[in-house]
C-alpha cells in the first residue's frame, strides 16, 4: 500500500475523484495546504508525491513566499530521491520549472471541455494505455509549459498549448488538464475569485452553470478515464 503525500494550494482543490480510487485500494494520502501556510514534512515518510493545481501562478514568489520552498522540495523528490509523482494542472507546471524547464502565461487560455491529443511517445507509453488518441477533458488554465525540462518527453498536446502532459525520467509525470474532476467541481472551483474571473472572460455571460452542465453531460466518460490513468500510474509507480 502506498502513503502518498498530496500538495495543495487550494482547500477545494484536491484530488478529487482519486480519493475513491485510493480508498477502494487501500492506499493513504496526507494533505497539505500550502496557501494555508502548512509546513511541508519530511519526505522520508511517504512513497509518492503528488501536486494539485491552485489559483496562483509558479512565478508569483512574491506574493506566495512558499512557492520557492515547493519547487526545492519537488526537486528533491523527483530528482534526488526517484519518488513516484503525479501533477497536475499548476502541478505540472511546478514540477516543469522544478527540474529546469519553462512556464508562461498562455497566448491563448484554455477554460472548459476540450479535445487533447496524444503524441506518439503518449500514445506508446504506459501512461495513457487504454486511452483514445483524441479525447475530451476538462481544462481550466492560463499558463503553461513552455519549455520542458532536459530529459521530458511531451505525452500529449493541443492546438493552443503544445506541453499537455509530460514525462520526466521513469516515474514522475505530470497534466496541464484536470483529470479528477467530480460532479461538484465547477460549482466549487468557480467560487476562486480568480477561476471565476477567467471562466467569465473565456466564456462570457452565466459561465458557470453552462461549463457544469458541459462537465456533467462528459462526468461518467471522465471517471473512466480517470480511473484508467490512475492504474496506469500506479504501474509507473511501481517501476524501479
Amino acid at each position: 500500500m502506498l502513503n502518498i503525500l498530496v500538495l495543495q494550494h487550494a482547500e477545494v482543490e484536491h484530488p478529487g475523484i482519486f480519493r475513491e480510487f485510493l480508498a477502494e485500494d487501500g492506499h493513504t494520502w496526507d494533505a497539505v495546504e500550502l496557501d494555508k501556510g502548512e509546513a511541508l514534512p519530511p519526505l522520508g515518510g511517504y512513497d509518492a508525491l503528488w501536486v494539485m493545481g491552485g489559483p496562483m501562478d509558479v512565478w508569483q514568489e512574491d506574493a506566495h513566499p512558499w512557492l520557492a520552498d515547493e519547487k526545492a522540495y519537488i526537486r528533491d523528490a523527483v530528482e534526488g530521491r526517484g519518488l513516484p509523482f503525479l501533477g497536475l494542472c499548476l502541478g505540472h507546471q511546478l514540477l516543469a520549472e522544478s527540474l529546469g524547464g519553462k512556464v508562461g502565461a498562455s497566448g491563448t487560455p484554455e477554460i472548459g471541455v476540450m479535445d487533447v491529443q496524444l503524441t506518439e511517445a503518449g500514445a506508446t507509453g504506459v501512461f495513457f494505455d487504454g486511452l483514445p488518441e483524441l479525447f475530451p477533458c476538462l481544462q481550466w488554465h492560463s499558463a503553461e509549459v513552455t519549455q520542458m525540462p532536459a530529459g521530458a518527453q511531451c505525452l500529449a498536446t493541443s492546438p493552443a498549448c503544445a506541453v499537455q502532459a509530460m514525462k520526466w525520467g521513469t516515474r514522475a509525470y505530470s497534466v496541464q488538464f484536470h483529470v479528477e474532476t467530480e460532479p461538484e467541481t465547477v460549482t466549487n472551483w468557480a467560487a476562486i475569485p480568480e477561476y471565476s474571473a477567467a471562466l467569465e472572460k473565456a466564456m462570457g455571460e452565466d459561465a458557470v452553470s453552462r461549463l457544469d452542465n458541459d462537465v456533467s453531460d462528459q462526468l461518467d466518460r471522465f471517471r473512466s478515464m480517470a480511473e484508467r490513468i490512475y492504474i496506469n500510474w500506479l504501474q509507473c509507480a511501481a517501476q524501479a
